[in-house]
């Protein structure tokens, strides 16, 4: 028996992604399936189009050898690109907004992608919008190609005629409805287009941000003003150019706050760790299954992978920050301690440790201070400054224990101190300790003070 082939390059990789049925969830009389495009070598949905573009673009001759590609993109896209770009040896610059994670935008730079970040607060027509941004850096830097995902007929190609025949032969020929969230639209559009053709009956249903103006122009046919989220990947103000959204008959509004449990709960209950988008869509889907009088088979989409979402949604003190897990409230300081010390989520030092374990474990989690502690009691604070006063002279004293370096004069608070007390102790630069009954509960920074207060905005 002849040895399967082994492809030549990662690119040949993208597609042909599995499908699995979603257990552990109520989905009413229906079976809900998922499409796991996570499984795309660059991680998401958005490899497909990537690939499409790119080849399309080689084809026409509007993309030379050695040329550069830029574009405007909300991080995946932009994954795809510079994963093609590195294989195809093309420069890629890339326009990204502000409220990208991370691991996405670490990512990008690992893969030698030049980023110019921008405002993710502007509308079309901003000069910091970011697809307006793309089109200015195109006209003004020559020998560059704009890929432009919005307005790019190879995108919505690249699903008809890949991502819809998958569906199509992995169901078995049974599918009665998709759910879709839209992006650029491509993926709504080549779906609708493949089905459109051997299937008709087959539902398109739209998973959308709430905040986005979709579901809304699908529910009254109007376009109406649109506000933040903080999903990533979907969700527009306008429909984008190549976005045909005529045969979307439901649209369903998902909060930043259900997308983000969905795909928690997801990952807990059935191992599939899933980005934020893909929350919105599998609670839209769910939504639409309970909702059925008769049993269906419904289709939707991991677009991407929850590890780029790690220091998000999947962080639960990033949750609690922004308020999208609740504790129970106390009505004192305690309530500002996101992250307690009896829960072990304060980074701290004992005051025998060296100054270099000290200064590896602030690196390690990105803080200027920590608390000194010694069986449970706040003895000190250590902060950069300190250790640059220690070790200045001679590194050598970064063997030295932290009670040489640490400040001892602290700024200790009980959990009943008001908020103007623990502002005027962050006004003198300071950080607030929270100790009661002679036990240390957590620090308060200005950061801290911060959170608390957007939480209590209405």
């Amino acid at each position: 028996m002849a040895a399967p082939a082994i492809p030549s390059n990662v690119l040949e990789l993208i597609g042909n992604t599995p499908l699995v049925e979603l257990q552990g969830f109520d989905s009413g009389p229906c079976q809900l399936f998922l499409k796991l495009e996570s499984n795309n070598p660059g991680g998401s949905i958005k490899d497909r189009m990537a690939l499409a573009m790119v080849n399309a673009a080689e084809k026409s001759g509007q993309l030379r050898p050695g040329g550069t590609i830029v574009e405007a993109t909300a991080g995946n896209t932009g994954i795809g690109l510079a994963l093609v770009a590195a294989v195809k040896g093309y420069r890629l610059i890339l326009v990204i907004p502000d409220k990208m994670s991370t691991e996405k935008i670490a990512h990008l730079r690992a893969l030698g992608v030049d980023i110019r970040i921008t405002r993710s607060d502007v509308a079309p027509g901003h000069p910091d919008y970011y697809q307006d941004m793309a089109a200015r850096i195109t006209a003004n830097t020559p020998g560059t190609y704009f890929v432009n995902q919005f307005s790019n007929e190879a995108n919505p190609r690249a699903h008809e005629e890949t991502t819809g025949p998958e569906i199509w032969e992995q169901m078995g020929h049974q599918v009665d409805a998709v759910v879709c969230g839209v992006g650029s639209g491509g993926t709504m559009t080549g779906l609708s287009r493949y089905f459109a053709r051997v299937a008709p009956q087959v539902e398109m249903i739209l998973a959308d941000p709430q905040g986005s103006a979709l579901a809304p122009y699908i529910q009254t046919g109007k376009l109406g003003p649109s506000g933040s989220y903080a999903v990533e990947g979907i969700g527009s103000s306008c429909v984008p150019k190549i976005a045909d959204l005529s045969r979307v008959r439901e649209a369903y509004t998902i909060s930043d706050a259900e997308s983000f449990h969905t795909a928690r709960e997801m990952l807990r209950k059935s191992g599939i760790l899933a980005g934020s988008s893909s929350g919105t869509l599998v609670a839209a889907a769910l939504q639409y299954c309970r909702k059925q009088m008769s049993p269906k088979r419904v289709v939707t989409l991991v677009c991407d992978s929850g590890n780029k979402y790690l220091s998000k949604l999947f962080n639960d003190y990033w949750m609690i920050d922004q308020g999208y897990l609740q504790r129970p409230a106390t009505g004192t300081l305690r309530d500002l301690l996101t992250r307690r010390y009896e829960e072990g989520a304060v980074i701290t030092v004992a005051p025998d440790d060296t100054l270099l374990t000290a200064f590896q474990r602030m690196r390690i989690a990105d803080v200027s201070q920590v608390p000194v502690v010694e069986e449970g009691r706040a003895v000190g604070i250590l902060d950069e400054s300190d250790l640059l006063v220690a070790v200045h002279d001679d590194e050598s004293h970064f063997r030295q224990p932290v009670r040489t370096a640490m400040t001892s004069r602290l700024k200790t608070v009980s959990p009943a101190t008001s908020l103007e007390e623990v502002r005027r102790i962050l006004d003198q630069g300071l950080v607030a300790l929270v100790v009661e009954n002679d036990h240390f509960l957590g620090l308060i920074t200005r950061s801290d003070l911060l959170s608390h207060l957007r939480r209590r905005l209405k």
